[in-house]
């Protein structure tokens, strides 16, 4: 045992003072040293709940049931995406720890069902088949407003900036853009110049 700093520390190497927070072993607090030593990874399905990218947090529903299982913005960045749609299936492995159920792996994602909403007009005139034809390329975003619905992103290699509707990212299993993102595009001439008609993860345009 001994005293470093005013802090007392018992031989395991965690400190013994004023809350979990200021406990460290090395660089983990105790809290994540708890965490840690909880059950095993689980494999979970279920779709969104919620989730804000301004607070980096959301939660998601097993389909089983039970508690609410928080995702944070970090675990769901590692897959590729900033955001993710309200109601989207996803597959993740989740972890129990001292706050309860997280995800700390996002498996997959597969966009909400929407039978209800009409096709956009832009996309009007234009088949499936051409849709599914447009090439996958990787692109990084400009600027995305989603209170005015709509942003632009630059496709590597091209100098002509690519339209992204809000509804295109729901579709897509998005909820939001931040300017630099880096994202995979199909693409097609439209009203308004190139169009997106898909936006994937950065990964699906490295493939």
């Amino acid at each position: 045992m001994g005293w470093h700093s005013g802090i007392f520390f018992l031989e395991s190497g965690l400190a013994n003072t004023g809350g979990e927070d200021e406990v460290r072993d090395g660089n983990l607090t105790l809290e994540e040293i708890v965490e840690q030593s909880q059950k095993p990874d689980t494999r979970v399905s279920g779709h969104v709940k919620w989730f804000d990218p301004a607070k980096g947090f959301g939660f998601l529903v097993a389909d089983e049931g039970g508690p609410d299982i928080l995702l944070h913005a970090n675990v769901l960045r590692n897959y590729g995406q900033g955001s993710v749609a309200d109601g989207a299936r996803i597959d993740v492995v989740v972890q129990t720890t001292s706050r309860g159920l997280q995800a700390v792996e996002v498996l997959g994602i597969t966009p909400p069902d929407m039978p209800d909403i009409a096709p956009l007009e832009d996309f009007s005139g234009v088949s499936p088949d051409e849709i599914a034809a447009a090439p996958l390329e990787p692109a990084r975003v400009k600027w995305f407003d989603k209170a005015k619905g709509f942003g632009f992103a630059n496709v590597f290699g091209r100098g002509e900036d690519v339209f992204i509707h809000v509804e295109v990212l729901r579709r897509s299993g998005l909820s939001d853009l931040f300017p630099g993102e880096a994202l995979a595009l199909r693409s097609i001439s439209s009203s308004r110049g190139r169009m997106a008609v898909e936006v994937l993860a950065w990964e699906s345009g490295l493939a």
